[in-house]
């Protein structure tokens, strides 16, 4: 059993593939996807990989949490999650960034999210039902639900009815969505399939659990390489430039000594 990773819906397109052939696919991005701590059967009973992404302000965290941040190493995170793993050979180190290829195009994953959200809404839309009859001997209630109770006994209405209420925004989990193709450096999930949830909502992708994993899958995770994190234009550290400019100046001094000996000569 692998960790999953969480992953924010950012929209639809279309993939074509080599026979020509195009795919419809949701893109899930990977926004800062890194190990926040770990659930050892020693100390919790269990084992588990949490995981936090996307980049928080400051005023929007608890202080606690602040200092649960700055243990690992890791920036403030919008969202916090658990992946549970079999053992401690599937434990990612903590600070590691999950990369893309932490899936391969061909596998199958369970997709978990809360379903768009659509208010309060009549029995028609929300369970289905056909409505009354639309002409005679119905007044002004065509789409009601209907009578609700029964007689004086049981005298009362059954919870889990179902009538009007609010509808959507449950948690639902999806199976068997196919990974079409992953994108390491933009951090990027093309899944093809329904994904739940709607735009810029949060997502937590796992493995499939109705079907063994694919050959050339990582274990237990692909984790991006520290120098590919640096950006190009970030501001480097006072021992950097400090080491830059101590090898600058040396091969200043050997140039000039180097000019020195020439006119001796």
């Amino acid at each position: 059993m692998r960790t999953g990773v969480i992953a924010k819906k950012v929209g639809m397109t279309r993939l074509f593939q080599e026979d020509g052939r195009h795919v419809p696919v949701t893109v899930l991005s990977l926004e800062d996807c890194q190990v926040v701590s770990h659930r050892t059967a020693e100390c919790d009973g269990y084992f588990a990989v949490q995981l936090g992404a996307g980049e928080a302000k400051q005023k929007n965290v608890a202080k606690a949490q602040r200092e649960h941040f700055a243990k690992a190493d890791v920036g403030l995170k919008k969202r916090v999650a658990e992946f549970r793993v079999e053992d401690a050979e599937g434990l990612v180190a903590v600070g590691s960034t999950i990369s893309a290829e932490h899936f391969i195009a061909g596998q199958m994953v369970d997709i978990t999210g809360h379903t768009q959200g659509k208010g309060f809404a009549g029995a028609m839309k929300r369970w289905g039902f056909g409505g009354m009859r639309a002409t005679h001997g119905v007044s002004i209630s065509h789409r009601a639900h209907g009578s609700t109770g029964n007689r004086q006994d049981p005298g009362r209405v059954f919870k889990g009815k179902k009538m009007a209420g609010h509808m959507g925004d449950r948690q639902r989990t999806q199976q068997n969505l196919e990974i079409v193709r992953t994108d390491a450096e933009r951090g990027l999930l093309f899944v093809k399939g329904s994904v739940p949830g709607a735009k810029n909502g949060w997502l937590l992708v796992r493995d499939s659990v109705k079907l063994p994993l694919p050959e050339g899958v990582p274990f237990p995770g692909a984790v991006l390489a520290k120098k590919a994190l640096k950006a190009d234009n970030e501001t480097p550290s006072v021992a950097e430039t400090a080491a830059e400019d101590a090898v600058v100046t040396e091969g200043v001094e050997n140039d000039a000594a180097a000019t020195e000996e020439n006119k001796e000569g």
